[in-house]
């Protein structure tokens, strides 16, 4: 049993709890949101490693729970956040491109395509993959 801290001499339970239901009162839970999507968003920018002091906290799979759960809170909240939301965006958009590129099996930059062939560069001009798939419609071909 975790014992409580000794209460100031002029403070009762009854009163520090009366003060903490006050304060309850106040909190909305649109604050508990937006601080919740912060602190997720900077736990995330951690398990990426993408900033030097944190490289030894790479962690792909909290990374990508970070993600998930910042994109299921910021749509309740970026009414609240006005224009804030956009640089929550942009941070949630640059976590995701750090889990792209970190995910097991995605490729690197310097790695052959998906094929295991680097991409032919005979007709540049020529349908692409997705054209030739008929994935993707180009208005004109």
């Amino acid at each position: 049993m975790d014992e409580q801290p000794p209460l100031p001499d002029d403070i009762s339970e009854e009163e520090l709890r009366a003060a903490y239901e006050e304060q309850l009162k106040q909190v909305r839970v649109e604050d508990v949101l937006i601080q919740t999507v912060v602190s997720l968003l900077n736990l995330g920018g951690r398990k990426s490693g993408l900033a030097p002091e944190t490289a030894d906290e790479k962690d792909p799979e909290q990374l990508r729970q970070a993600i998930e759960g910042v994109r299921v809170l910021l749509p309740l909240v970026e009414g609240t956040l006005g224009p804030d939301a956009k640089q929550l965006r942009d941070v949630l958009s640059q976590l995701q491109m750090a889990y792209a590129q970190q995910a097991p099996g995605a490729p690197t930059l310097d790695q052959p395509s998906e094929k295991g062939q680097a991409p032919s560069e005979e007709n540049p001009e020529g349908a692409g993959p997705a054209q030739s798939s008929g994935r993707l419609w180009v208005p004109g071909q």
